[in-house]
């Protein structure tokens, strides 16, 4: 009796003993990846460039980006210029954007010579809280606070589609549907909102998407307070690419190996500024994402720079055309409809109702087809999967031959949204 307590409690200590060092030599294998990964994606600088935010810009070889660590790329010849430029025009007919556009603090300080990208520097705690990487998208069976139905109605019509809501995601967001988008834009207001807490985000952005709900091609582009991917709370442009709802591919910015970027003006992930105050100057990111149909590359406009580019190699589906277009903004918490509900905020923090001067809004929402004429989409529809957290109106003023504009927003938890 007393041998066999002995050998169990020999048997229990090397199964301790073995755990901890499986578990220390997992630990050692994850900080060896991290620095690998870290020594990839923070390539030799040719100069170097110190922002007052705290951001280091390292101006990098643009052959020597990290795009071209992905095994499609390995060969990839830089497209350094679309071979079309298709034309945005203003309701009036006028090619300048409506209001005052946003720039990025870095450049304050220097510039980056000719034949280099500007990149920010990657820190190890950003790598280690998120990878640089969005959580997958899995849909939520339980949403109580949202729509009554999870069908969107296009231009209140009775054609609708199945709108996805995932977990511990909130969104609000106009749309469009269809098969042959090649490309969309519009002027993104800039505002500075609250995040409560690590890892939750904050975004108001373009999306381009094609697939299945829940195993989606996309790429995106816009603003976002991510303070866990950044190290800070500022207002910062992004951009994102997926092939499978977030699982396993895509990244922000140049966090993984794909977006191949050819300007000299623009560092991904660089704070911008200035921002928008409540009933004073608005300001605007104006975003134009395009396919070129000769190389099926999709393109990237901050404004009138061409930044770069998603290889079409990267994707299957995009690679032919988008089936969605989503301007808006989203929340990611594990906090969304659950009470007590997150205190981050969307869009300025006030509620879409709110309207100009206090609401975030994105104005002259335009898609692009094989028409290569930028237009005004026919048939859009407005989802909200939060509507007493987080308000979406498409609104027109009394003008006929004004154009809506999508106001969206809201702060979280509130009186509406316990």
């Amino acid at each position: 009796m007393e041998k066999s307590f002995s050998m169990l409690l020999l048997l229990i200590l090397f199964c301790i003993l073995s755990n901890g060092a499986n578990g220390k030599a997992k630990a050692r294998n994850y900080r060896s990846e991290i620095n690998r990964r870290l020594k990839l994606l923070n390539k030799p600088a040719v100069k170097t460039i110190k922002s007052e935010d705290g951001d280091v810009i390292a101006c990098v070889d643009i052959y020597r980006q990290p795009a071209f660590d992905h095994p499609a790329l390995k060969n990839h010849t830089i497209q350094m210029q679309p071979s079309f430029i298709p034309s945005i025009e203003t309701p009036n007919g006028e090619h300048e954007n409506s209001r005052p556009v946003v720039s990025q603090l870095w450049k304050k300080r220097g510039s980056c010579p000719k034949g280099t990208i500007p990149i920010r520097r990657i820190r190890r705690r950003e790598l280690l809280r998120t990878n640089g990487r969005k959580s997958p998208e899995r849909l939520d069976r339980t949403n109580k606070t949202a729509s009554q139905d999870r069908f969107m109605y296009l231009n209140n019509t009775r054609d609708s589609i199945l709108y996805p809501t995932p977990e511990n995601r909130s969104t609000a967001v106009l749309m469009t549907y269809g098969y042959n988008y090649i490309g969309a834009s519009g002027e993104i207001n800039v505002w500075n909102p609250r995040v409560e807490k690590l890892p939750e985000f904050t975004t108001a952005q373009i999306w381009l998407k094609n697939g299945e709900v829940n195993n989606f091609e996309s790429v995106e582009a816009g603003w976002t307070v991510h303070p866990a991917e950044y190290s800070d709370a500022r207002t910062r442009f992004f951009v994102y690419w997926t092939v499978d709802g977030y699982k396993k591919t895509g990244c922000f910015d140049l966090t993984c190996y794909g977006f191949v970027q050819t300007s000299t003006e623009i560092a991904l992930g660089g704070a911008v500024d200035p921002g928008s105050s409540s009933f004073q100057q608005q300001y605007v990111l104006p975003i134009n994402i395009f396919m070129d149909p000769t190389t099926t590359n999709w393109w990237l406009v901050f404004h009138d720079i061409y930044v770069g580019y998603w290889p079409g190699s990267l994707f299957s589906l995009l690679k032919h055309s988008a089936t969605s277009v989503e301007w808006g903004g989203q929340v990611y918490s594990v906090n969304v409809r659950k009470t007590p509900h997150t205190k981050t905020a969307m869009g300025s923090g006030y509620d879409a109702e709110e309207l100009f001067g206090l609401a975030c809004f994105i104005g002259q929402p335009r898609i692009l087809d094989y028409s290569k004429s930028y237009k005004y989409p026919t048939f859009v529809g407005i989802w909200k999967d939060e509507y007493n957290c987080y308000s979406a109106v498409n609104y027109k003023a009394g003008n006929a031959n004004d154009e809506a504009t999508f106001f969206f927003g809201g702060p979280g938890q509130s009186y509406r949204c316990p």
